[in-house]
């Protein structure tokens, strides 16, 4: 029962958060310089008679909570609208980025995970000189952004040297891995360093915990103290932080993609921004909102299975 009620909280609240995302959203364009029929007149003058019907189709001689209303139900059934540039069905137009930024995003959050986690696990069960090399490399990384690591891979592993492809996002698997390496890399970079740090921490921590001494005592092989209890403590604050990252992923694959021209969401939304085509900038900003909210979402769903005690609502001691 405690668990259903749990799930049932995550729920509304993923619903409640995604309702405020979108009243803001959608709001956040319309408060903007300009109005959205001078975007969609470009400018030309025009009659009444040719102003009603594109006011019709957007809604806009009706009151802003109701403008807001039928934007809503028609997101909620998949549909965003017309793009004003294109004059096409806004889900039809995304259809074709959507691809290429979750791809990036899953390749890089791959990334972080092994990678982040191997290098922290390693560090953090080692110490040593190695250990110290490991987190000044960290260190260092966590201080680069994405677009500084893109344009530092392109000129080093792309145009030096000639080992991967500058732009593009490649077409089948093998070609499409090979084009989003660098891409993935660049957006990746900080997090992995900071998931290493923060699992090298976190087993540290759990190393001189009270616990680890007193299976160590009873006679338990280290191995066995490790697994069952060391790496299953420390995993929770790294699941959780390391959630959280990889949906800010989102956000960044914007610099990215347009660093290395891969036509996803990303550098589609910067198009429709400078183009002011309203329709597509707020279809984007609510997808990545969504996303990030349900990662949130899961990664407490999975922390509450790494640990039964938050599941129930009960503090961990």
């Amino acid at each position: 029962m405690r668990i259903a009620r749990f799930l049932l909280g995550r729920l509304v609240a993923l619903i409640v958060t995604l309702l405020l995302s979108s009243f803001a959203i959608f709001g956040a364009l319309y408060l903007a310089p300009g109005t959205p029929l001078s975007f969609l007149t470009r400018g030309r003058s025009m009659s009444p008679e040719e102003i009603a019907p594109l006011k019709a189709q957007y809604h806009l001689d009706e009151p802003f909570l109701l403008q807001y209303w039928h934007w809503l139900v028609g997101a909620l059934h998949g549909d965003f609208g017309t793009s004003i540039v294109f004059k096409q069905n806004v889900l039809t137009l995304l259809g074709g980025h959507a691809g290429n930024t979750l791809a990036l995003v899953s390749y890089a959050a791959v990334l972080i995970l092994a990678v982040g986690l191997a290098v922290g696990t390693a560090s953090g069960l080692h110490p040593g000189k190695a250990d110290t090399s490991l987190m000044l490399g960290a260190t260092a990384a966590m201080a680069v952004p994405a677009f500084v690591a893109a344009v530092v891979l392109i000129t080093l592993f792309a145009v030096n040297v000639g080992w991967f492809p500058v732009f593009g996002p490649g077409q089948g698997l093998r070609d499409r891995l090979w084009h989003l390496t660098l891409p993935a890399i660049a957006l990746a970079l900080s997090a992995v360093a900071y998931v290493a740090r923060l699992s090298r921490a976190s087993i540290r921590r759990e190393l001189g915990s009270e616990h680890m001494q007193t299976a160590t005592s009873r006679g338990l092989p280290y191995r066995i103290v490790v697994r069952r209890h060391v790496m299953r403590n420390a995993m929770i604050p790294i699941i959780t932080v390391a959630g959280l990252t990889v949906g800010g992923l989102i956000g960044g694959a914007v610099v990215v993609e347009q660093a290395f021209q891969l036509n996803g969401l990303g550098s589609y939304l910067v198009e429709a921004v400078g183009a002011k085509d309203f329709p597509v900038v707020q279809a984007i900003c609510l997808i990545f909102v969504a996303a990030f909210i349900v990662i949130n979402t899961v990664v407490d769903l999975v922390y509450s299975l790494l640990d039964p005690r938050v599941t129930v609502g009960k503090p961990a001691p």
